[in-house]
């Protein structure tokens, strides 16, 4: 596929579903083509003592969302490449826009791997127009291959101490960056803006880094932070 840009995702990646809104929202203003693609953080760390480097949820996070990216994968496989954008944003509205259940007492490495599952994949397949089957991916280790022969696709454009998303500007000749990273989006009449001057820096060839750690949280539901908080930034 053709397109203006290679957008690689992992569907529990924060800072990756508020990039693909904000990409979203310059795809309806302007004549964008996006080919989303897969990058598993589970099979990036697949060498890496989960233990001793992350919180105590983000393994399971993390292989939920190798879960899903198997199922994504059989759609895309069965259904063809058009049905990842859809199935991509419904995967994320359910999991970062929806506000969590202040009665819920499961912890939150429970509620991640409850959306690696059948009860949480068939009615997001469903919403998706998408045949409920697919689900069965969950499980299904052979689709792992192919997801990680894109990661690795992904990784290879940029180098390995990065994370998601990976965008590949303006493919095959265009260069690929970690990000943009960003914690809110833009306003409706900013956001090709912003994009235009992403863009021009991906069009030097020179260009290799950009960066901060002082950030505020993801505007998103799931972290009880919406669009109108002024969020602390930490580091």
């Amino acid at each position: 596929m053709d397109a203006d840009i290679n957008f690689y995702f992992d569907p529990v990646c924060p800072f990756s579903w508020m990039t693909s809104k904000w990409v979203r929202q310059v795809q309806k203003q302007r004549d964008y083509t996006v080919d989303w693609r897969f990058i598993s953080l589970r099979l990036i760390n697949a060498q890496v003592g989960y233990d001793a480097h992350f919180p105590p949820e983000y393994e399971a996070g993390h292989t939920t969302g190798l879960r899903l990216l198997r199922v994504a994968a059989r759609a895309r496989a069965e259904h063809g490449r058009e049905v990842i954008a859809p199935l991509y944003a419904a995967f994320g509205a359910h999991i970062f826009d929806t506000a969590p259940n202040p009665d819920d007492q499961r912890t939150e490495g429970e509620v991640r791997e409850l959306c690696g599952t059948r009860e949480f994949a068939e009615p997001i397949l469903a919403e998706a127009g998408l045949p409920l089957g697919l689900a069965e991916a969950l499980d299904d280790e052979s689709w792992d291959l192919e997801i990680q022969q894109e990661t690795d696709e992904a990784l290879s454009l940029t180098g390995k101490d990065v994370g998601t998303p990976i965008i590949h500007f303006e493919p095959p000749a265009g260069l690929a960056f970690f990000g943009p990273v960003i914690s809110r989006l833009p306003r409706d009449d900013a956001a090709a803006e912003l994009w235009d001057h992403v863009v021009g820096l991906a069009r030097f060839a020179g260009f290799a880094e950009l960066k901060r750690s002082l950030r505020e949280p993801p505007q998103l539901a799931a972290f009880g932070v919406d669009a109108d908080t002024d969020a602390k930034q930490e580091n």
